[in-house]
């Protein structure tokens, strides 16, 4: 009778580990994860996963890219929303470039907001850093590639650029305070004071913080 481990084959076994560690710290965090809890979730002893991976940092590094990812599409979501509305309030040839713009860049403000209220666990795992002082916690910056998330917010500035609502000498740094806002928010929304308070508080408290950053970057244009 074949085991678990055997039912694995033609690489089935990374992307169940993978899924695994989504799984584990979607429930209860990175905090939670161990190379025994994900393996016991896939039904496949702890040294299965060392034929995929070359250590469990590897492999937690692995999920935290998928977290990244998703962390992403929801904020291109948000952005697609926002974006119809303004079309359906103009019609598309005479929308302001303008307003696409303010609404690309609230879009993933409200994006990163909306995804860590909904996903905590996977908010945090596709934020994990390496510390090499520390007591190896995984990280996700790889080849120094920028991460997805960011690398919108970095659009979404040039774009309000390239539309004359941001003036070239208010864009230079200008994610640094924005990201600094939103993540604020978001970390105090799922870890901070405001943990408990309900969804809908915490999205109109969002959007304020996020429609904030904006006007202080608008009006300085």
């Amino acid at each position: 009778m074949a085991t678990k481990e055997e039912t694995y084959h033609h690489g089935d076994l990374r992307p169940a580990l993978i899924d695994a560690v989504l799984e584990v710290a979607r429930d209860g965090g990175p905090q939670h994860l161990s190379l025994r809890a994900v393996t016991r979730h896939v039904g496949v002893a702890p040294n299965a996963a060392y034929r995929h991976f070359e250590d469990f940092r590897a492999l937690t590094v692995a999920a935290a890219l998928v977290a990244q990812d998703r962390l992403a599409a929801a904020m291109r979501e948000q952005t697609a929303a926002l974006l119809a509305e303004v079309d359906a309030a103009q019609p598309a040839a005479d929308a302001r470039v303008e307003d696409r713009a303010i609404a690309r860049l609230r879009g993933v403000g409200l994006g990163y907001i909306h995804f860590a209220i909904a996903e905590p666990g996977w908010f945090e795992l596709a934020l994990l850093t390496f510390d090499p002082n520390a007591s190896g916690e995984p990280g996700v910056t790889v080849d120094a590639q920028v991460p997805p998330p960011f690398q919108l917010l970095l659009d979404a500035l040039d774009g309000m650029v390239e539309a004359g609502a941001l003036s070239p000498s208010e864009r230079e740094h200008a994610e640094w305070p924005c990201w600094s806002a939103v993540h604020g928010f978001a970390d105090i929304a799922t870890r901070g004071p405001l943990q408990r308070q309900p969804a809908d508080v915490l999205s109109a408290l969002g959007a304020h913080v996020v429609d904030r950053i904006i006007a202080g970057l608008h009006l300085h244009r």
